[in-house]
C-alpha cells in the first residue's frame, strides 16, 4: 500500500528533492539484499526459523506505518531503512521454513503458492489505497497509517497458523 504512494508523500514534503525517491528506494533495497545474506547464514545455524520470520514482519509491520508521521523526506528514507530490514530478516528463513515444513514433492507448488500470494498482495495493496483515497476520500496519511492491517493479518497467519519443528544443531 505505501510504495506507490511515496511519491505523492514526498511531494506534501517540504524540501524534498526530486532525487529523494531514488535515493529512498536504493537505500531501501540495498538493505534488504545486505541483510538477506546476514539473516540467512543466523537462519542456517539457528535451532528454529519461526522466530526470525516473525521478528523480521514484527518489524516491518509496526514501522511502515510511520511513514504516516513524516514530516521530512529523511523521515521517510529512516522508515523505508528499517522496513527493509525486516525484509532482509524474514526473507532467507522463510523461504527455508516453507521448504522444511513442505514435503519435498510439493516444494514447486509451496514456492508457486507464495510468489502468488506476494504478486496478488502486490496487486491488491495499491487498489486498496486507491479505493481507499478515491472512493473513501480518507486522507493519504489516514492511508498510509492503515498499511499495519495487512501486516497484522500476516502475524496473526505466523503465530496461530504455522508450525515448526525445532531442527537439531
Amino acid at each position: 500500500m505505501i510504495f506507490p504512494l511515496l511519491p505523492v508523500l514526498l511531494a506534501t514534503l517540504p524540501g524534498a528533492p526530486a532525487a529523494a525517491l531514488g535515493l529512498i528506494e536504493g537505500v531501501a533495497e540495498t538493505t534488504a539484499a545486505a541483510v538477506k545474506v546476514a539473516s540467512g547464514r543466523l537462519s542456517d545455524r539457528a535451532p528454529r526459523r519461526k522466530p526470525l520470520v516473525v521478528a523480521g514482519y514484527s518489524l516491518s509491520t509496526v514501522v511502515r506505518p510511520l511513514v504516516s508521521l513524516a514530516a521530512a523526506w529523511p523521515h521517510v528514507l529512516l522508515v523505508r531503512f528499517v522496513d527493509r530490514i525486516g525484509k532482509g530478516v524474514r526473507s532467507a528463513p522463510r523461504d527455508a521454513l516453507i521448504a522444511e515444513v513442505t514435503p519435498p514433492e510439493r516444494r514447486g507448488a509451496a514456492y508457486g503458492l507464495h510468489r502468488a500470494m506476494d504478486n496478488a498482495g502486490a496487486v491488491a495493496g495499491p487498489l486498496l489505497a486507491a479505493a481507499l483515497l478515491g472512493l473513501l476520500a480518507l486522507p493519504l496519511r489516514t492511508v498510509l497509517a492503515l498499511s499495519a492491517v495487512p501486516g497484522l493479518l500476516a502475524l496473526l497467519v505466523l503465530f496461530f497458523a504455522v508450525r515448526e519443528e525445532p531442527r537439531p544443531a
